[in-house]
């Protein structure tokens, strides 16, 4: 076998591969670009992989030394670098910390097919990273009860975590959003949980996100006269308050 095709994420990547293939060094074979890899729209659909052609290299018959040409061996990596037609990759080399440059480029990428211009900060805590979103006009990015932000969220965490080997979780956040939700979702608990009392009946709240029910769940976990409970199938699954 002195040719193989290979695909990858990434020029470099297809390279590799097509290289451990064929057991050979990368100065020991041609390299010709198939296909360039395409990110797709919103880097999820779409989505099309670099392909590359390997071929190995003829032994070229011996000749004296003083006719072989003396090349440079940063001007052959050069050349060779151009002929794959892919630009040295400014990354870590960390795939955790690609994954999460990549989820900071696609929410850039979306906030600037709205119109914005934002800047994101990635903030590392124990269980997930959060990455703080700041800029003019965040209320298109939030959305209403910040159903846009949860939907980005979403996406975010499937678009980070193609490009880990283990799995990370991301929390977005905007303008504080998080935060003050939090705070009014434990403020309607309370609310609620006084009415169960009073009235003695149960409550049903609207459908919510698993992360905003068990905001619910947790503030009235320890009240002495209330239960909660959750029903229905997402994304129409609901928080209940009742007696004890």
């Amino acid at each position: 076998m002195n040719k193989v095709v290979a695909t990858g994420k990434t020029i470099e990547e297809a390279v590799k591969r097509g290289l451990a293939q064929l057991a050979a060094d990368k100065d020991k074979v041609t390299v010709t670009v198939l296909e360039q890899p395409s990110k797709g729209f919103l880097g999820l659909i779409g989505v099309k992989d670099a392909k590359v052609e390997l071929t190995l290299l003829t032994e070229p018959a011996p000749v004296p030394a003083a006719s072989a040409p003396s090349l440079p061996q940063q001007n052959e990596t050069e050349t060779r670098q151009e002929a794959i037609g892919d630009a040295p990759r400014q990354d870590s080399g960390n795939p955790v910390e690609e994954a999460y440059q990549e989820a900071v480029g696609f929410i850039v990428d979306v906030a600037g097919s709205m119109g914005l211009q934002v800047e994101v900060e990635v903030v590392h805590g124990k269980d997930a990273a959060t990455l703080q979103i700041s800029g003019p006009d965040l209320g298109l990015l939030i959305g209403r009860r910040g159903q846009t932000l949860d939907a980005l969220q979403y996406l975010t965490n499937i678009v980070a975590n193609r490009y880990s080997d283990s799995f990370i979780r991301l929390v977005l956040d905007a303008e504080n959003f998080r935060e003050r939700r939090k705070k009014t979702l434990e403020d309607l608990a309370d609310r609620l949980a006084g009415r169960v009392v009073r009235t003695r009946k149960e409550v049903v709240l609207e459908p919510m996100s698993p992360q905003e029910r068990k905001i619910i769940h947790s503030r009235l976990q320890d009240h002495r006269q209330v239960n909660t409970y959750s029903k229905g199938e997402e994304p129409n699954r609901r928080v209940v308050i009742t007696l004890k």
